[in-house]
C-alpha cells in the first residue's frame, strides 16, 4: 500500500484485497479448466460453448439487479455474503451428478450469486481509492494486483495437479475455493450505506444518453468480445496443439505476472494519457495478440509473446475503464456504472463469444475463432477513437 494512506484507510483496504485474491483465485482454475473438465466428461464442442456461456449469460442480468438492490437497502457487505454463501451450497451440486441438465442448473444458479460480486466491491472500493473526488490509480492497483496474484498461483498449480491427477478433481477445486471466498466476504467491514433515493433510477437515464458514454461501452463491448476467444478457447485451443496442461497453466501465469507488474506500477504511467488513448492503445494491441495467437499458436515464442501483451490488452484496458466509470457514475449510481460494465463487457460479449466461437470452431477449427477475435478488436478500436473524439468535443463545448 501507498504510505500515503492513512492507518485506518489502509485497514479498510486489506479486506478488499484478500477478497480479490480469493475471488481470482476461484476464477484462476475455474475458468481456464472448465472446458478441459467438460471435455473430460464426454460433451462436444457446443455443449462445452453453451456451458460455458452460462456463466456470461447471468451477467446479463443479475450484477445489475444485485447493484439495485444494494443502492435501494444500502447492505451491499450483507449481499455480497448472502451471494458467495449461496454460491458454495449450490456447488456441492457437481458432486451430485455429471448430467448435462444437472451441470446446467448448478452452473446457472452459481454464476448468479458469483457474478455480482467483483462489481459490488468494486464500487466500494472505487470510492476507497478515490482521494478529493478524484480516481487513484495507484492505489486501485495495488489493491487489485492480489487478485491477479490469486489467479496466477492457482492457474499454474491447477494445471501442474491436473496434469498429474486428472480432471477428476475438478469439482473439489471448485468447493474449496468458493470456502476461500467465504471467508474473505466475512472480513469485510460490515457498514451499511446511505440508500439511494427512489427517484435515483430516473437519474441513470441522462447519463446513458451522452454520446461518449455510448461510444465507450461500444468500444469496450467489442474489446471484451474479442477477449472471449481467450477466456473460452485458448485452453481447448492450446490442448488441440498438443500443448500439455501444465504448459497451458504456464502460458496463462505468464499474462497474468505481466498483468500483476502492470498493476503494481500504473500510478506511475495511467495518468499520463487520457482513458480513450489509453483504450486506443489496448485494442490496438489487442488486433495484434489475437491476430499472432490465430495465425502462430503453434510457434511458442510468438504465443507467449500475444500472451504478455496482457498487461494492456486486460489491465490497462480495465483500469481505465473502472477509472471513468468511477467518474462518470459518481455516487449512489456507481454500483449500477460497474454493473453495467460487467453486463456489457462480460456478460453479452461472454454469451455471443462463446457460443459464436463453437459454431465458428466446429466450422473452421479453433485458429479461425481467435482470427474472428482480431476483427472484433479492429471494431472496438474504431469506437475507441469515436469515443475520444466525442470526449474531445464535450470538453470544448464545456
Amino acid at each position: 500500500m501507498p504510505r500515503s494512506l492513512s492507518p485506518g484507510l489502509r485497514q479498510g483496504l486489506w479486506p478488499f484485497g484478500f477478497l480479490s485474491a480469493t475471488y481470482f483465485t476461484h476464477i484462476g482454475f475455474f475458468n481456464p479448466y472448465l472446458s478441459l473438465w467438460l471435455q473430460d466428461l464426454g460433451l462436444g464442442v457446443l455443449a462445452i460453448g453453451a456451458l460455458t456461456a452460462m456463466q456470461s449469460a447471468t451477467r446479463l442480468i443479475a450484477p445489475f439487479l444485485w447493484a439495485w438492490l444494494s443502492d435501494h437497502t444500502g447492505q451491499r457487505v450483507r449481499l455480497m455474503r448472502v451471494g458467495a454463501l449461496t454460491a458454495w451450497v449450490v456447488s456441492l451440486g457437481f458432486y451430485v451428478s455429471h448430467q448435462l441438465w444437472w451441470l446446467s442448473w448448478v452452473m446457472v444458479l452459481m454464476f448468479i450469486h458469483t457474478s455480482p460480486l467483483m462489481s459490488l466491491s468494486e464500487a466500494a472500493m472505487a470510492q476507497r481509492v478515490s482521494v478529493g473526488g478524484q480516481f487513484d490509480t495507484q492505489r486501485y492497483g495495488r489493491v487489485r494486483l492480489w487478485g491477479s496474484v490469486g489467479f496466477l498461483v492457482t492457474v499454474f498449480l491447477a494445471g501442474a495437479w491436473f496434469e498429474r491427477h486428472g480432471m477428476a478433481d475438478f469439482p473439489h477445486w471448485t468447493v474449496a475455493t468458493l470456502a476461500a471466498v467465504n471467508l474473505a466476504v466475512w472480513w469485510l467491514p460490515n457498514q451499511a450505506e446511505t440508500p439511494a433515493a427512489k427517484n435515483l433510477a430516473g437519474r441513470l437515464g441522462p447519463v446513458l444518453r451522452q454520446t461518449p458514454v455510448r461510444w465507450f461501452f461500444a468500444a469496450m463491448f467489442f474489446h471484451i468480445l474479442a477477449h472471449t476467444s481467450i477466456y473460452v478457447f485458448l485452453s481447448l485451443y492450446l490442448d488441440s496443439l498438443g500443448y500439455s496442461k501444465t504448459m497451458i497453466g504456464a502460458l496463462w501465469a505468464l499474462s497474468v505476472v505481466v498483468e500483476v507488474v502492470w498493476f503494481y506500477f500504473q500510478g506511475r504511467w495511467m495518468h499520463r494519457l487520457a482513458v480513450g488513448t489509453w483504450l486506443l492503445l489496448a485494442s490496438a494491441l489487442a488486433v495484434v495478440r489475437m491476430a499472432l495467437t490465430g495465425n502462430a499458436g503453434d510457434v511458442l515464442w510468438v504465443l507467449a509473446l500475444a500472451q504478455m501483451m496482457h498487461a494492456c490488452t486486460f489491465a490497462a484496458h480495465h483500469s481505465a475503464c473502472v477509472q471513468w466509470i468511477s467518474q462518470s457514475f459518481p455516487g449512489p449510481l456507481r454500483a449500477r456504472g460497474q454493473a453495467l460494465y460487467s453486463v456489457m463487457g462480460y456478460g453479452l460479449t461472454g454469451v455471443l463469444g462463446a457460443l459464436g466461437g463453437g459454431a465458428i470452431s466446429q466450422v473452421w477449427g479453433m485458429a479461425v475463432v481467435f482470427q474472428c477475435a482480431a476483427v472484433s478488436a479492429l471494431v472496438g478500436l474504431v469506437c475507441a477513437w469515436r469515443f475520444g473524439l466525442a470526449q474531445a468535443q464535450g470538453h470544448q463545448a464545456g
